[in-house]
């Protein structure tokens, strides 16, 4: 049984719309298995950069070490709901803690592969994967090798920063573009590649197109179809077991029109959960 928690993060995002996050995250855990789910308290407050490349910093040390902590329990597979993107570092460090032969496919309309010298926005939510391959502030970063960048796939990003693309490319990141990602077979190809014997799935929102969902505070023009994500999300999953995923960047307009993009939302949390 999939298990379910809730992290409202807004801090590591970089958007004038960073708090509607958390109206995405409630309105998602309205729909989601009372007695398998558990909201983490996240504290109200921005948070300092205490010196660093990294807004906020203060808050998301303290947030993603509730969240390892919420998670320590559990060996069953956990899908880690945002916030924002930043919420997927503490739930990988879990799961690669459990499986250490594992591969991150991450799937968004940016690769989130800044450091805090190169991110132009000093957001965490623009830095969180180049974290999770071991290149970041000292304790919102994965010890180097614990997911190393050849067991990466970034799928569906259709916008980067100069550093980034240059740091894909150096570290031999795999990349997948949305009309790759249309037949699934790309995905399984590129994730067997990696030779992982288990399996992270991250979504953002935003790798869907934007006439799919209206609650997107960043939005790239030709991305993928729901049905086109869950399709992708299928074949991996049939290629290698699923141990833990993260659904962020949902950010509905208002609290009274979160409900608008449930349908699509809910069609993600099935095919991850």
């Amino acid at each position: 049984m999939t298990r379910y928690l809730v992290v409202p993060q807004w801090q590591g995002s970089p958007s004038s719309r960073a708090m509607q996050l958390i109206d995405g995250a409630d309105a998602i855990a309205g729909d989601l298995p009372r007695s398998a789910t558990i909201v983490l308290d996240v504290p109200a407050g921005a948070g300092e950069a205490l010196g660093t490349g990294v807004r906020r910093l203060s808050t998301l040390l303290s947030i993603s070490e509730r969240i390892v902590e919420a998670l320590a329990p559990f060996e069953e597979p956990v899908l880690t709901v945002g916030g924002d993107c930043g919420v997927a570092l503490g739930a990988i460090q879990h799961a690669v803690r459990r499986h250490p032969s594992l591969a991150v496919v991450w799937l968004d309309a940016h690769p989130d592969f800044n450091d805090p010298a190169s991110s132009p926005s000093g957001a965490f939510a623009g830095m969180v994967l180049r974290a999770v391959v071991g290149d970041g502030e000292d304790g919102l970063a994965l010890d180097p090798g614990d997911v190393p960048p050849g067991r990466v796939v970034v799928g569906g990003a259709r916008s980067f920063d100069e550093p980034e693309a240059e740091a894909i490319d150096r570290l031999g990141v795999a990349v997948l573009p949305v009309d790759a990602l249309r037949d699934p077979e790309t995905l399984v190809a590129a994730l067997r590649a990696t030779g992982a014997e288990a399996l992270y799935i991250h979504v953002d929102v935003d790798v869907l197109d934007p006439a799919e969902l209206t609650g997107n505070a960043h939005p790239e023009p030709f991305g993928l179809t729901v049905g086109e994500l869950t399709g992708a999300i299928a074949a991996a999953r049939s290629a290698v077991p699923l141990v833990g995923s993260s659904i962020a960047g949902y950010s509905p307009a208002s609290a009274a029109t979160a409900s608008d993009d449930l349908g699509a939302i809910l069609r993600i949390v099935g095919a991850l959960a």
